[in-house]
């Protein structure tokens, strides 16, 4: 079969974008999904008639409400925990380059020790920390990373991450209410929102597994393990409280 290496490429560049984003996209998602199933579960659980008695506009007037308050407080979390990771690891780069600039010979000792640890020969350290001495920028970024264990996030924008927290959240939070915007308020609603939650569910192990390449069982299970786990307790708490 002929590849086509633009549709390759393409493929290639999406797994990469997923890839980057997998944290907060899983994230947003998961908590986005779970924590509105418990407000529909809470109601289910506490009402000994039925969904039907409280009717579906409650479950989707706190549900809405909650949806929208959840995203917009993890969007914005999101955004702050991502900018403080970028001041911090400017403040530490800037510190290890005066450090560097202060006793270069120090420092470059430093990386070549830390390069034997993780398996060169005491040569191949040393000539290789020679090599960086010359780029201190690089050195600096080595140092961060081995020495302190602090990932570079120069590349990821605060603002970007938060929104894409707050889209998932908000596109996968959406799965659970929506038999009851799209059905009668009866007791059937929650039994297509326990399917329309598991499918949203799959969806997003689903995104695990393209993602990182793990076992699709593994991906899948551990998300719905998460899920269902929350969810269960939710309708525990509702059934104790309304019961």
């Amino acid at each position: 079969m002929t590849q086509h290496p633009g549709k390759t490429g393409n493929h290639t560049l999406a797994r990469g974008h997923m890839r980057e984003y997998l944290k907060q996209i899983t994230y947003g998602g998961n908590d986005g999904i779970v924590t509105t199933f418990a407000i529909v579960a809470g109601f289910a659980g506490a009402m000994a008639e039925g969904v039907a008695e409280i009717g579906a506009l409650a479950v989707l007037v706190f549900g809405f409400a909650n949806l929208f308050a959840d995203a917009v407080s993890m969007g914005l979390g999101e955004f702050l925990s991502t900018r403080s990771s970028h001041d911090l690891y400017r403040a530490r780069w800037r510190a290890e380059l005066d450090e560097i600039a202060g006793d270069p010979t120090r420092e470059t000792d430093a990386l070549a020790r830390l390069l034997e640890r993780r398996g060169l020969s005491p040569t191949d350290a040393a000539e290789a920390s020679a090599v960086f001495r010359r780029n201190p920028q690089m050195l600096a970024d080595l140092m961060i990373t081995y020495g302190y264990g602090m990932t570079d996030p120069r590349g990821h924008s605060p603002a970007l991450m938060g929104l894409v927290t707050f889209s998932s959240f908000v596109v996968f939070g959406l799965a659970p209410l929506l038999p009851y915007l799209l059905m009668p308020p009866e007791p059937a609603a929650f039994t297509w929102s326990l399917i329309t939650s598991a499918l949203a569910l799959a969806a997003l192990g689903g995104l695990r597994w393209r993602a990182t390449g793990q076992q699709a069982l593994r991906a899948l299970g551990e998300t719905f393990a998460v899920g269902a786990t929350c969810g269960a307790v939710a309708y525990a708490v509702g059934w104790i409280v309304g019961g």
